[in-house]
């Protein structure tokens, strides 16, 4: 027992750079290999039986050394995004408007039992029905610094703030019923009626969203009766003394101009979304929306020009760390790409479909979805890539092509957890967890999601959906 205490896991940096070695590695093991591409309706789709070996190209100590480079390059966009959105949050908390906030949540959650019971189920379902309905990603990146203090507040842990946004987010975009970028294209690809099935997905985004509320009320009613027992306790004890929560008796409510704050702060979000939505928008105007929201934030909220250029830098500065994470972590899919590999896995993991039931076929579906999602993370990209191959397949062993594209969805069930994800890295680095941590509290939410998947996935054979 006091060995096992002594053992220390390594820090996300440490972890990252030694599966990118892992990675080089295999470059030299694995042959190269290439599909060929066409484009179909206006989509570059892969050719299922194009597949050939060709050269590969084994990524030495000088392309190991080069990759962070070239992954902030290629992660340049998101990377710039993370930097712009917390120097705007950074504004917006010197206003003290989102303190003012948050106090008066809690003072609510106190004195309010049904405020107590509906934060979690409430604010899940939001952020979940954003993942299902526009694809929300990214986008929620910013909430985590709402929402951190929000439940320390609460008597909550980090672990729950992160939770809140994040993972309903990703378990909306697993279980979408319309998200255009992983539904509407796979089904495009697979020569299914775009957003067709809408029932059954109904039911399965449902599902999962229950299921992730009850686990996180669980989790967050156990801390709150126990904080010892969080994995980050030593982190939220200094960030509970950062947040005064000692003048929440003292607090009078929220004054005018903060009221003012906060609306505009709305209002921002409601553009995002509404941009999301009608207009397609991605990480440029929404980092462009939420600049916009610091410097009329800082007008109304009556910050200096000092005050606010202060407050902005200190914001990105914060940050730093998070925009080495995703670019580490965008490293890992430039070596494997770079080496030709890629293709060459995904062609030796597509004969292990092959079964004679169609329920086990379908379930070989989503365990190989899940581990093409450990080094493809866009959900058009991965549906580019594997659902030319995976349709027909389907189509041999006797799984319906709703099917198939149900199982390419679930795929995405293990990302708020995998370390190459961008997204997922860079929201533990902004919320200072480190990723063991987080994982070893993801495991038994991970573990309800794939028998979730199986047992949704058996059930859609049965009734041949």
């Amino acid at each position: 027992m006091m060995m096992l205490k002594k053992l220390r896991m390594p820090n996300t940096f440490v972890l990252l750079f030694g599966l990118m070695a892992l990675i080089a590695l295999a470059t030299w093991l694995v042959p190269g290999g290439k599909y060929a591409t066409q484009v179909i309706n206006g989509k570059t789709v892969v050719d299922p039986s194009s597949f050939q070996v060709i050269a590969s190209h084994p990524q030495g100590f000088v392309d190991l050394m080069m990759s962070p480079i070239k992954g902030f390059v290629e992660a340049a966009q998101i990377i710039g995004f993370v930097l712009i959105v917390g120097g705007a949050f950074a504004v917006l908390q010197r206003t003290e408007a989102i303190d003012s906030m948050i106090k008066s949540v809690a003072k609510a959650h106190t004195h309010s039992r049904l405020v107590r019971a509906m934060i979690i189920p409430v604010f899940v379902t939001l952020f979940s029905l954003g993942g299902a309905s526009f694809g929300m990603a990214e986008e929620a990146i910013p909430f985590v610094m709402i929402f951190i203090p929000l439940a320390l507040a609460l008597g909550y842990d980090s672990i729950t703030g992160v939770a809140i946004p994040f993972v309903g987010s990703q378990v909306g975009f697993a279980a979408a019923f319309l998200n255009p970028f992983n539904v509407g294209i796979a089904q495009g690809i697979a020569g299914v009626p775009v957003f067709s099935g809408i029932g059954f997905r109904l039911i399965v985004w449902a599902t999962a969203t229950i299921l992730t509320i009850m686990f996180l009320s669980w989790y967050a009613a156990r801390i709150k009766a126990r904080p010892e027992l969080s994995p980050t306790f030593a982190i939220d004890q200094e960030r509970r003394r950062e947040l005064k929560n000692d003048e929440l008796a003292n607090f009078q409510g929220m004054t005018g101009t903060h009221k003012a704050v906060l609306l505009m702060f709305v209002g921002t979000l409601a553009v995002m979304v509404l941009g999301v939505v009608k207009y397609e928008w991605f990480v440029n105007e929404i980092a462009a929306l939420f600049l916009g929201m610091a410097i009329a934030v800082g007008v109304v909220g009556r910050l200096t020009a000092d005050q606010f250029v202060e407050a902005f830098m200190h914001g990105a500065k914060d940050l730093v760390s998070t925009a080495m994470v995703i670019a580490l972590a965008r490293a890992t899919m430039i070596l494997a790409r770079d080496a030709q590999i890629i293709d060459t896995m995904l062609y030796h993991l597509m004969p292990l479909v092959q079964s004679d039931s169609a329920v086990i076929a379908s379930h070989k579906m989503f365990v190989i979805q899940s581990v093409i999602n450990f080094f493809i993370h866009s959900g058009s990209g991965q549906a580019a890539l594997t659902m030319p191959i995976m349709a027909p397949l389907a189509d041999l062993v006797g799984v319906s092509r709703q099917t198939a594209v149900l199982a390419f969805q679930f795929g995405e069930f293990t990302t708020p957890m995998i370390p190459t994800s961008g997204i997922t890295v860079g929201v533990l680095a902004l919320a200072r967890i480190p990723w063991t941590t987080w994982a070893k509290w993801m495991i038994p939410l991970q573990l309800i999601y794939f028998v979730l998947a199986l047992i949704m996935l058996a059930f859609a054979c049965q009734i041949s959906w």
